[in-house]
């Protein structure tokens, strides 16, 4: 039995920047379950991938498909690069997000998503999600449009309170005006003054037919979350992905008093563990995530109660996932060899969220590495935006230089460890920046911190190279438990 009556037993875990891209959503789809590609970024992501020359013609394929006229040739014109940009040269830059955004980078969100939708969905009848930061709120309302006229299924949406996305994609499926609200800081976070504001008529043909509204399934870290959810029919999703602290990426701050390891990494307890079959109680499907990667796991969640679990990083090493050749193949021979060191770091994320990193030489774990690193912010997607001292809006990025930060209003100590999470995910991907003196940003890794399913995994497939297919993934967790 490969599904619930609730849904798909297994969810491939939306990874950002490009690790679950439309390649692996596609994959775990065409398997019986629910592939998720990432929405983080992926304006600049279908940008760069134009720029390295799109070697397979896949993005413009999709552009080709995309129902807006005029939109697919505005982008090609500006950003595609026929046989791929120089290696040394730098990409071009995308305009960033703010509560105002110029119709180009709207447009090219919009197209973005339906690009990375499209894709996955090529081909097969299978579900396909997207997953979004309710931290990264800006890009929403226009991402997810362009996810919708392309025919995802799912919209997945974590790292923070995600109460208000119902709403939205109830008046995007009926071509309404919507807006999103958004926290200034030094404001009234309460006053409803700020919001970024969509209305979807102004960006296609008149007469166009709503796209079909997707489920929403909220990303949560507690019963009670779930449960303030679940109480107001305005906020109440389709699904919840139960998401614990050993899932790799953001996780949730502990909900007890602030304490650190030897190791400096927040210290979570039981007040951290979510009971099943307390989230069984809301009536609502769920899914079971961080460290559910294998068989006994996924049968231990079902019993409790759960229509299945949410799988990232068994995912996020196999051969279909966007990650860089040179930086999985690294991870994969540690995991081979039977430990991955990987740190929740409390410092590393600007978004101020725990972040796990795996502790590689040559990317930004490695000390020496992010000291040499220039601070540069000019992707912008983790910028907050602050209210100065003549009312106005700007925005901010701990990762920034720290002058800059400072003059925007910052404080310097928040400043200390921060990693440009921006440069460094692209980075793994394949995607990184080139700079003057022929600098190449480093990459920031993250992953789970239990790969008991990869390594059972790659013994599974013995050789020269380790490696597996996201088929193997779906196929071990549905299979017998291993020792």
């Amino acid at each position: 039995m490969t599904k619930s009556a609730l849904g798909p037993r297994i969810i491939q875990g939306g990874m950002g920047v490009a690790i679950s891209g439309w390649q692996l959503a596609r994959a775990v789809s065409q398997a019986g379950h629910l592939g998720v590609v990432s929405g983080t970024a992926l304006e600049v992501v279908c940008a760069r991938r134009l720029q390295q020359g799109d070697l397979g013609g896949d993005v413009r394929r999709a552009l080709s498909r995309f129902p807006v006229p005029g939109v697919a040739e505005r982008i090609l014109r500006t950003y595609y690069v026929a046989g791929g940009k120089a290696a040394t040269a730098p990409f071009r830059p995308v305009l960033r997000f703010s509560l105002q955004p110029s119709r180009a980078l709207a447009e090219l969100t919009i197209a973005a998503n339906f690009v990375e939708v499209f894709l996955a969905k090529e081909g097969h009848d299978g579900l396909i999600g997207i997953n979004y930061l309710r931290k990264i709120d800006l890009p929403i309302p226009f991402a997810c449009y362009g996810a919708m006229l392309a025919g995802v299924d799912h919209v997945l949406v974590g790292a923070g309170n995600p109460a208000d996305l119902p709403a939205l994609l109830d008046g995007l499926a009926r071509h309404q005006p919507v807006e999103l609200p958004v926290r200034v800081r030094g404001g009234t976070s309460a006053d409803g003054e700020h919001a970024i504001r969509f209305d979807p008529r102004a960006y296609v043909t008149p007469g166009q037919a709503p796209p079909r509204r997707p489920l929403f399934d909220a990303i949560v870290a507690s019963v009670d979350l779930a449960a303030a959810l679940a109480a107001n029919p305005a906020t109440r999703p389709d699904g919840f992905i139960v998401e614990g602290h050993e899932a790799g990426g953001h996780n949730a701050p502990p909900r007890g008093p602030r304490r650190l390891d030897d190791a400096g990494q927040p210290v979570y307890d039981d007040r951290d563990e979510v009971d099943p079959g307390q989230m069984a109680e809301l009536g609502i499907p769920f899914w079971m995530a961080g460290s559910y990667s294998t068989p006994a796991a996924v049968a231990r969640a079902v019993s409790a109660g759960a229509a299945g679990v949410q799988v990232g990083t068994a995912f996020a090493y196999c051969e279909e996932s966007g990650m860089a050749p040179e930086w999985k193949r690294r991870v994969l021979e540690l995991a081979a060899r039977g430990a991955v060191p990987v740190l929740t770091d409390g410092r590393a994320s600007p978004t101020g969220f725990p972040f796990k990193v795996v502790q590689l030489p040559g990317t930004l774990a490695d000390e020496e590495v992010y000291t040499a690193r220039d601070r540069v912010c000019d992707l912008g997607v983790l910028r907050t935006p602050y209210r100065k001292a003549d009312g106005a809006v700007g925005y901010h990025c701990p990762a920034e230089p720290v002058t800059m930060y400072r003059n925007h209003g910052g404080r310097e100590a928040n400043t200390v460890g921060r990693r440009c999470l921006c440069n460094g995910l692209m980075a793994a991907a394949g995607l990184a920046q080139q700079r003057a003196h022929d600098y190449t940003e480093p990459p920031v890794i993250t992953a789970g911190t239990d790969f008991t399913g990869v390594r059972h995994l790659l013994r599974r497939r013995p050789g020269d190279r380790p490696t597996y297919h996201a088929a193997d993934v779906v196929a071990y967790l549905l299979g017998p438990a291993e020792d």
